[in-house]
């Protein structure tokens, strides 16, 4: 199994950055031309260009190495097969073939074309033009790597890696998907995860406040200033720190909920696809928060994790499961954090209903509400330096249980084995 590692290419000479800003520029050559030949089909009605067509057209073109073009052209073909499958099966969706040129794109060189040598990535450019030479010691395993600009260049290295070597079990579990609790988990087996996402949605909070502050100081400068530039910096800086904060809680996120599912023996995982929920109006607040929701790489997280640990994943429509009560059945729009059900009395956490009629909808099993759930934090956000918050622990564990209103919260100290840090692991009743 493969997975992506990132290289951050920080520091780099004026002379290697423009070097590298060219080559991503000639990549986007190619694709344009690629864009053109298959417009040029559509609009006269004659075959579309194939791999051969397209290779053959590209051939020489442009300052590339002929496998990085080559990886290309299978890019642009995929993105047309997929455009094309989704015009067929979801028209509502409107999509469209590639059309607008590009500036930029990145650019692939296969894992034949790499050179590793020690404490240096050697990446080739084609016959009688000097290789990029990059000083990142890369693991003996690695293959195919992608210049990519995001806020800056960085480098991602295709690792090859070893699957779980235990055989799943039999249990089947759900993952409700939500923008405020990222993951409610819950299995047939009457076992219940819920991970929160609130960390996750505070620091896009706290981004867009920021950018928004710097461009009110753009827009009283002339563009491509002195100080236009340096607060374009700034907001690079800002979105790069913020990027990567986010990437790191949501892979902790994703880890916590397949590590509960090897523990509970977990053989087939069900993610529900929140598609379609940004199609509804809900003023420009909510849509705001819609918008800076990626459930989609939410999905791929946990696809590519519970692959890698043997587990048997699946994608499907998640529509109606959190307005509908587990116990009667009846329908209603929840609010607030606690569903309660107007006919039976039921109440229960909201995400965790939505997760427990999931069953119902991919398995055809209808379940009892579970009596309990584990609530965790992914990693808490860290403070600055006069913060009072400073020896708060990264991890926080919180049991919830349902049937007992009355019991007291107990505290427990433990060591965690992955930071060697205290871990404050508390269980409390669910606050009604």
């Amino acid at each position: 199994m493969k997975t992506i590692h990132i290289y951050r290419l920080d520091h780099l000479s004026p002379a290697l950055f423009e070097h590298l800003r060219e080559v991503q520029m000639e990549a986007a050559q190619v694709w344009n031309l690629c864009v053109s030949l298959h417009k040029e089909a559509r609009m006269s009605h004659t075959r579309w260009p194939g791999r051969n067509e397209l290779q053959q057209a590209t051939k020489g073109r442009c300052a590339l190495h002929s496998q990085s073009v080559q990886m290309i052209v299978h890019a642009f073909l995929a993105n047309i097969e997929t455009t094309r499958k989704l015009r067929r099966e979801h028209p509502e969706m409107r999509m469209k073939y590639p059309w607008r040129e590009k500036r930029f794109y990145p650019v692939h060189w296969p894992a034949q074309a790499v050179a590793l040598e020690k404490g240096r990535v050697i990446l080739p450019m084609g016959r009688g033009r000097p290789s990029i030479v990059l000083p990142i010691a890369l693991p003996d395993n690695a293959g195919a790597c992608t210049l990519v600009w995001n806020y800056g260049f960085e480098l991602h290295v295709c690792v090859e890696t070893e699957q779980a070597a235990q055989a799943p079990g039999a249990v089947q579990a759900t993952v409700d998907l939500g923008e405020i609790q990222l993951a409610a988990v819950s299995t047939n087996a009457g076992k219940a995860l819920i991970v929160t996402g609130r960390g996750i949605r505070s620091l896009k909070r706290g981004r867009a406040k920021q950018i928004g502050q710097i461009t009110r100081k753009q827009s009283r400068c002339s563009k491509h200033s002195r100080r236009w530039k340096k607060l374009q910096r700034a907001k690079n800086k800002v979105c790069r720190r913020v990027e990567r904060r986010v990437r790191d809680l949501r892979h902790k996120a994703s880890r916590q909920v397949i590590d509960f599912c090897v523990k509970h023996q977990v053989g087939t995982l069900f993610i529900g696809n929140p598609h379609g929920v940004r199609n509804k109006d809900s003023g420009r607040h909510h849509n705001g928060r819609m918008s800076l929701w990626e459930y989609g790489k939410d999905i791929d997280y946990l696809t590519h994790k519970s692959t890698q640990a043997r587990i048997s994943c699946f994608t499907g429509s998640e529509r109606g499961t959190s307005s509908r009560c587990p116990r009667c059945g009846h329908k209603h729009k929840p609010k607030g954090r606690t569903w309660v059900c107007r006919k039976c009395g039921f109440r229960g956490h909201r995400d965790l209903v939505g997760s427990v009629n999931m069953h119902q909808d991919a398995f055809g099993v209808h379940l009892k509400f579970p009596r309990s759930f584990t609530y965790l934090r992914p990693g808490l956000l860290k403070t600055g330096k006069r913060s009072s918050r400073e020896d708060t622990p990264l991890v926080s564990q919180e049991t919830c249980c349902l049937e007992q209103p009355t019991a007291q919260p107990r505290i427990a100290d433990t060591v965690s084995p992955e930071i060697g840090s205290p871990v404050r692991v508390v269980q409390k009743p669910i606050p009604f």
